[in-house]
This record gives structure tokens, C-alpha cells and sequence, in this order.
């Protein structure tokens, strides 16, 4: 098995909707409380999902699954979007973007541990080049007012990348046995139903009147975000190593960067162009020649 190029364009897309999610999380926060954006996100993915229902009978998880399923989903979407959603109303997207770039070297140390997958030095240098890159990224972005305490926001993206791990480490070994679509819909309707008492909290602030530009962010969300990355995502770590696939990851601040000086102005430096292109090279270098080598671990037993 050679260079899958399916996977990679998947994974790939993913990570341009999650870097959006950026922009349209800062969008949306401008208007409505965290909480009320977070459920309707999950609320509006789990609509969509309806449609569905007949189809995924055959799917239901058998009953040894079960705690597989529910962990899961407890650590994302729950725990993950707890812990964004304030980080993002703390710290800028760049910082965030930093943090982000832990996320691959976690769940590769992860992965060797739970899933037996064995890291190549190559793999290990790619994602060295890629980290490197990503934070000179975000280190060379610029602070505004939308941050009001970074380091505590930071420290929450990094609990949040904790949670994504749990999710990523777990998904791995669910997707041997259920499709990334019912994994998906599993992950929306969980959320649904964790943040729903969210809304009741005295904390939480009800909205009282639309506006169109948050109110579409949080369809955007919950539609293009929630159900298009997370499904893009699945697919892709069904048919690639998870500690390969998470070094894709390193790719949502070039899009976060990107995305913020198209929609909100934000200025794209000299450094961060140069930053940008260190990320791709690392992510290639991840990639190439391990076709062979992700024979040998796809065939291992669950």
C-alpha cells in the first residue's frame, strides 16, 4: 500500500474546518454565551444526523463497546469543548494554535503504549520539523484585545489537547469495527445530551435577539465543523495510523492564521509565510514511506 491520497486529502480538509472553527467560535462568542454556541453546535449535528437512524441500526455498538463509546465521547465532545470554549474567550487563536501542536507528540506516545504502533525516526523528525513550525506560528502572531488571560486560556487548549487524545487513542481502535459516519453521530448526540442541562445554569445567558453573522457561525458549526471535520477526521484515521494521522493537526494554525487575515483582517506576517511552509514539510515528511510499515500495524489484533 502506497501513498493514500484519499486519506491525506480528508485529513487535510479536516483540518481547514477545524482552523476555522477558530474564526467562527470568536464569531459566534461576540453574541452568544459559550454554552448556548457548544449545545446548539452539538443540537444542530445531531439534527442533521436524523435522517440516519435506519441506517446506523445495524451499527449499534455491541455490548463490550459500550465503555469504548462512552469514553469516547466524554472526552470528546464533553470534555474538549469545555475546556475550548473558555479557552478560546481567554487566549488569541495563535496562541491556541500553539498548543494544538502538542496534541501529535501526545498521541503518539499514546498510541506506542495502547495501540502498539511503532514510531519510525522519520515519523519522529517530521513531527519535530512540523511542531517547530507550528509554534513559530503562533509566536509570531499578534495580541489583541480578544484575550484577556492568555496563560490561563492556554493551559485550558492544553487540557482540551489531554481530552483529544483520549478521543483519538480510543477512535482508533473503534473504527476497526463501526464506520467514522456512526462514530460521528454517536459523538454528536452524546453532546447533545451533555450540554444540554448547560443551558440552565445561572452562569449561562440565554440569547434574546439574532444576529446574523453569530448565529450563522454557530450553524456553520454545527454543520460544516461538527459534522464535515469530525467525519473528514474519522475517515481519515480508518485508514492511517493514529500517530500518523494526528500530525496533521499541525496544519490547523496555517489555516487559523490564514482564515483570521481573509474574514477578520488579521495581519499575515513574513515569518508566519515561512512558518507555514516548515509545517507542510514537516507534515510530508511524516508521511512519506510508510506505506509498508502501515501494512505491518493494520494488521494487528484489536
Amino acid at each position: 500500500m502506497g501513498f493514500d491520497a484519499i486519506a491525506t486529502f480528508s485529513l487535510t480538509a479536516a483540518m481547514f474546518l477545524w482552523g476555522s472553527s477558530f474564526i467562527a467560535l470568536k464569531l459566534a462568542f461576540q453574541q452568544y454565551d459559550p454554552m448556548v454556541v457548544i449545545f446548539s453546535r452539538m443540537a444542530l449535528a445531531s439534527i442533521c444526523f436524523l435522517p440516519f437512524l435506519l441506517k446506523f441500526r445495524p451499527s449499534l455498538p455491541a455490548r463490550g463497546d459500550l465503555k469504548y463509546f462512552m469514553f469516547m465521547a466524554f472526552c470528546e465532545p464533553c470534555l474538549y469543548f469545555l475546556f475550548e470554549a473558555k479557552a478560546i474567550e481567554s487566549t488569541t487563536a495563535s496562541q491556541a494554535g500553539m498548543i494544538t501542536a502538542m496534541l501529535p507528540l501526545l498521541v503518539a506516545v499514546s498510541a506506542r503504549f495502547f495501540l502498539k504502533e511503532h514510531i519510525t525516526g522519520k515519523t519522529m523528525a517530521g513531527f519535530v520539523v512540523a511542531i517547530a513550525g507550528a509554534v513559530w506560528l503562533s509566536i509570531s502572531g499578534e495580541s489583541n484585545d480578544s484575550a484577556p488571560n492568555p496563560p490561563l486560556g492556554n493551559f485550558l487548549e492544553f487540557l482540551a489537547m489531554v481530552a483529544a487524545t483520549g478521543y483519538i487513542i480510543t477512535l482508533k481502535r473503534l473504527t476497526r469495527d463501526y464506520s467514522p459516519f456512526f462514530l460521528t453521530a454517536i459523538q454528536a448526540f452524546i453532546g447533545s445530551l451533555f450540554f444540554f442541562p448547560f443551558l440552565w445554569l445561572p452562569s449561562t445567558t440565554l440569547p434574546i435577539q439574532f444576529d446574523p453573522i453569530p448565529a450563522g457561525s454557530v450553524v456553520y458549526l454545527g454543520t460544516a465543523v461538527t459534522m464535515g471535520a469530525y467525519g473528514l477526521y474519522n475517515f481519515g484515521v480508518s485508514r492511517l495510523p493514529a500517530s500518523q494521522a494526528s500530525a496533521f493537526v499541525n496544519l490547523i494554525p496555517v489555516f487559523t492564521v490564514l482564515l483570521g487575515w481573509l474574514i477578520l483582517g488579521e495581519r499575515f506576517t513574513a515569518p508566519q509565510y515561512i512558518a507555514s511552509i516548515v509545517i507542510f514539510a514537516g507534515i510530508f515528511l511524516s508521511q512519506a514511506g510508510n506505506g509498508r510499515e502501515r501494512m505491518a500495524k493494520d494488521a494487528l489484533p484489536a
